[in-house]
C-alpha cells in the first residue's frame, strides 16, 4: 500500500490552503448595444407595439368589412393614445414602490387587452371582466418579478 509520507508539522499543514484575494466587483450583465440604441429603442419599442395596436384595433372595429377613412383615422388616433400612454407608464410607473409599480403596468395591459376584446363587438362587462383576468395575471407575474428581485424600499438586489 503506497501512503502519504509524514511531512514536518504533522497534518496541519496538508489542509491549508494559499488565501485567495477576494473581489468586490459588482456583478453586471454584458451591455451588448451602447447608450445610443438604448436610447433610441426605448422609444422605438412603444411605437412600433403603438402601430401594432391600431391597426388591430381597428381591424377588430370594421370586422372584415371595407378599409375607410374613419377606420384608418381610428387606427391611429387609437396608436398614439396607447404610444403615449405607453410611454408614461414606462417613465413614471419605476418611480412607484413594487406594489404600485407591478399594478400601473398590469391595469394599463389589462385595460389595453379590454380595449381591444370591446372592439370586436362584444359586450361591456365581457370585456370589462377579460381585461380584469388579463390584469390579475399580469400584477401576479409582474409582483413576483420586483418581490424577488428588490428589497423593501425598492432597491434592486445584486
Amino acid at each position: 500500500m503506497a501512503q502519504a509520507a509524514p511531512t514536518p508539522g504533522g497534518m496541519r499543514g496538508m489542509h491549508r490552503r494559499p488565501a485567495r484575494r477576494v473581489t468586490t466587483r459588482p456583478i453586471r450583465t454584458p451591455d451588448v448595444f451602447g447608450e445610443r440604441v438604448h436610447r433610441v429603442t426605448r422609444f422605438a419599442i412603444p411605437v412600433v407595439l403603438g402601430l401594432v395596436y391600431g391597426y388591430w384595433a381597428a381591424a377588430n372595429r370594421r370586422d372584415g368589412g371595407p378599409i375607410t377613412g374613419w377606420n384608418i383615422l381610428f387606427g391611429f388616433v387609437t396608436a398614439f393614445v396607447f404610444i403615449v400612454l405607453c410611454l408614461a407608464v414606462a417613465t413614471f410607473a419605476p418611480l412607484l414602490q413594487r406594489e404600485l409599480h407591478s399594478m400601473t403596468k398590469s391595469g394599463f395591459a389589462g385595460a389595453a387587452v379590454g380595449f381591444l376584446y370591446n372592439q370586436s363587438g362584444q359586450s361591456i362587462l365581457r370585456s370589462a371582466v377579460m381585461g380584469l383576468v388579463v390584469a390579475a395575471a399580469i400584477f401576479g407575474v409582474f409582483f413576483y418579478r420586483y418581490y424577488t428581485r428588490e428589497d423593501a424600499v425598492g432597491n434592486r438586489i445584486r
